[in-house]
């Protein structure tokens, strides 16, 4: 009967040190997931002001790198003298209706990051049934020696 007792008594520190431990790493990450957004706050110097561009304002070469590529999903950069062209696209889609939104566009102290979503077209949007190619060129300012991260 004592061992059954003692069983008993070791059950019980064993779930009160389970859910210590649960909670210590649930908080663990908590923080973990805070320190990870401010940190990226904190990188950031500042946003960057950028122009979308229509195919009839991109440098012809530009034009003919994204006929290769436009296919599938690609990034791009392509400096221009002082200017620098971001694309992005996002390959074969179904239908007609599809854009694309720039999310964030901004410099670190090493990188500049620019996010961007494909946006499916809407349901009551009346489309073509046609497969589209959809992608984005944004122009800005050259900035040298900066890495460009894709989100």
């Amino acid at each position: 009967m004592d061992i059954l007792v003692d069983f008993m008594h070791w059950m019980k520190k064993g779930k009160k040190w389970l859910t210590l431990t649960m909670l210590a790493a649930f908080l663990t990450l908590g923080t973990l997931g805070c320190s990870t957004e401010e940190e990226i706050q904190e990188d950031k110097i500042k946003d960057i002001d950028f122009t979308v561009v229509g195919e009839d304002q991109q440098p012809d070469s530009l034009k003919d790198i994204i006929a290769e590529k436009y296919a599938d999903p690609f990034q791009i950069s392509y400096t221009l003298g002082e200017e620098l062209y971001i694309a992005i696209g996002y390959g074969e889609q179904p239908s007609g209706g599809y854009s694309i939104s720039v999310n964030a566009f901004y410099e670190t102290k090493d990188t500049l990051v620019i996010d961007t979503t494909l946006i499916g077209p809407g349901k009551a949007e009346n489309v073509t049934k046609t497969p589209t190619r959809p992608y984005i060129v944004v122009k800005t300012e050259n900035i040298a020696d900066k890495m460009i991260e894709f989100k």
